[in-house]
């Protein structure tokens, strides 16, 4: 069997900050939202775990033809600058394929620069073409899904044990979410993976707001995915992730939100959520003591 080899580099501008670029290409649930190149295309995830050593396996699958089988396992992970993994692709048992792909991210004025590079070995066939055909295509929609997200950080003065404890305890949860003047009147909360949230934000002029978190996700101090609707049972309109990283006896708190469309993202910068999602984490602070 002979090998190919080929170095295929990718680039891509997004007018959005290396945070929304990095959690648009990392996170599962955004990653099942650009990966399928075009609409004769679905990708199934089969599993996705966004850590050094975590493996996301994947089908491709197109009408009248095998499934692809993707596997990748992350090498690196620097949040908002670099990673690399290795991707491995197979069909009906035979590998086709082995790549390195290195991920470079910079930010570029108001907005972010994402260099992919695939280091690629086509093995049963001449991969090279799939590839520029699917990753162009993929990349294209990663730049779409990455507009729509909004990133908050804030880093708090307390270890993460504290954090997670804050944000998982379902008594403690609600004395502390939402902006300022809000408050949270529960009818249902259960925040282990496959557990949901439902309940009214009420604002402070007695306006209520109701909302239903879907939790799929719940990595102990490190990460919780969940989804948003308008309403027990409503509309999803976003795909969010709550990540905690340890800076050492302080705790770095990202807050990253994928809207279901582009409008959704712009009425919600617009209504302020950017200023109001950091006013929930500064009561989570205050919360905290901290």
């Amino acid at each position: 069997m002979t090998s190919r080899f080929a170095t295929l580099v990718f680039e891509r501008h997004v007018a959005a900050p290396p945070s929304a670029l990095w959690h648009a290409w990392i996170s599962p649930a955004a990653r099942a939202l650009w990966s399928a190149p075009n609409e004769a295309v679905t990708v199934e995830y089969l599993s996705a775990d966004p850590r050094i050593g975590g493996e996301e396996l994947s089908l491709c699958k197109v009408e009248g033809q095998p499934d692809i089988a993707c596997a990748i396992r992350w090498l690196a992970l620097e949040p908002n600058r670099r990673s690399v993994n290795t991707e491995v692709i197979g069909c009906d048992g035979v590998m086709l394929s082995a790549a390195l792909v290195t991920a470079d991210l910079l930010s570029q004025g108001e907005g972010a620069a994402l260099k992919l590079t695939v280091q690629l070995s086509s093995l049963a066939e001449d991969m090279e073409q799939g590839y520029q055909q699917g990753f162009g295509a993929g990349l294209d929609n990663l730049v779409a899904v990455a507009h729509r997200t909004m990133v908050l950080e804030r880093v708090i003065a307390a270890p993460p044990a504290l954090v997670w404890e804050a944000w998982t305890d379902p008594k403690a949860l609600p004395l502390w979410w939402g902006p300022e003047g809000f408050s949270c009147r529960t009818q249902r909360i259960d925040l282990r993976a496959g557990g949901e949230w439902v309940f009214d934000m009420i604002g402070p002029d007695g306006t209520v707001f109701p909302n239903h978190h879907k939790i799929s996700r719940h990595d102990a101090l490190e990460r919780i995915d969940y989804t948003l609707h308008w309403g027990e049972d409503g509309p999803k309109h976003a795909d969010a992730s709550a990540l905690f990283q340890d800076l050492g006896g302080k705790t770095k708190v990202s807050l990253c939100m994928t809207f279901s469309t582009q409008d959704e993202h712009d009425q919600a910068k617009g209504f302020g959520a950017y200023e109001l999602g950091l006013q929930t984490l500064d009561k989570l602070a205050r919360h905290l003591g901290v």
